[in-house]
């Protein structure tokens, strides 16, 4: 089986260069930051082939250390990058966005600060256009606002979009998950909805197998079919072994057959996004 994270932050040391971001950004994952060596040191253990970078908000918006890993392993990493919204240039860059090498796409982040704002106060919607016109793919996570994304992808029907973390996020940890789950599975409709099953041990208060997720995946998978779910970790916040993440599909969920979980694990990403599977 081909496998492919969704998401990984890696990041570098803070300096007077280039500071931590403190507006709309969380604090770094950990004390050290995780670096290009360390996760693929991490993906051969666990038998990842490839792996999406996706630069955390404390970097600003920098793609700068992400865009680096995958020119020194093209093979194995790509980058969703970032954009500042409020940037004037925003425009003018979206038209050259693909043209970065290693550069796949977009994540959007409306979750914090300011930023919680932009997805519903018109902030954002030159964003969506231009990312429709240049078939720019685009990750988002939207704590909180999935329905809002179900209107976007409606008003929008050429823009690939995917949901972060089955639109989950760390205040539910420990705390039904359900409604949440309802939201996303009512976007399962567009056909330009993807859902990333991702970081799901983050949201639970229980050990590996982790048998709340479960019921819940499933019925994601069902609803989206195999091919628009994509696995992933979210490494640097993992409560648990990156392997375990892996076994949690492939071994654990009994439901998911050898077919599905190919597409699940890399094959549905690596076509939603371009990077085509090795022949």
């Amino acid at each position: 089986m081909f496998i492919i994270d969704s998401q990984v932050h890696i990041w570098a040391p803070e300096t007077a260069e280039k500071p931590y971001a403190k507006e709309n950004a969380s604090a770094p994952h950990r004390a050290v930051p995780l670096g290009h060596d360390e996760l693929l040191r991490e993906m051969d253990g666990a038998g990842v082939s490839r792996c999406i970078l996706v630069p955390p908000t404390w970097e600003a918006d920098r793609n700068d250390t992400s865009l680096e890993a995958a020119r020194l392993h093209p093979d194995r990493f790509r980058v969703m990058g970032k954009l500042a919204l409020n940037n004037p240039n925003g425009p003018a860059l979206m038209a050259i966005w693909k043209q970065q090498a290693y550069m796949l796409g977009i994540r959007m982040v409306f979750n914090r600060g300011e930023s919680a704002k932009w997805l519903t106060d018109g902030t954002a919607d030159w964003f969506w256009q231009e990312a429709e016109r240049y078939d720019i793919p685009v990750m988002t996570l939207a704590q909180g606002q999935v329905p809002k994304l179900g209107e976007i992808a409606e008003r929008h029907p050429g823009l690939r979009l995917i949901v972060d973390h089955m639109g989950l996020n760390s205040v539910l940890r420990g705390k039904p998950l359900g409604p949440s789950v309802d939201d996303v599975v009512k976007l399962a409709r567009h056909k330009n909805v993807a859902v990333k099953v991702s970081a799901l041990p983050c949201y639970v208060d229980e050990p590996y197998p982790f048998p709340t997720l479960h019921p819940l995946v499933r019925r994601v998978v069902d609803a989206f079919g195999p091919q628009r779910c994509f696995w992933g970790t979210d490494l640097s916040h993992l409560p648990c072994p990156y392997k375990q993440v892996v076994t949690l599909f492939t071994e654990e969920m009994k439901s998911l057959s050898a077919a599905e979980l190919e597409w699940i694990m890399g094959r549905g990403l690596a076509e939603w996004l371009g990077w085509p599977l090795p022949k």
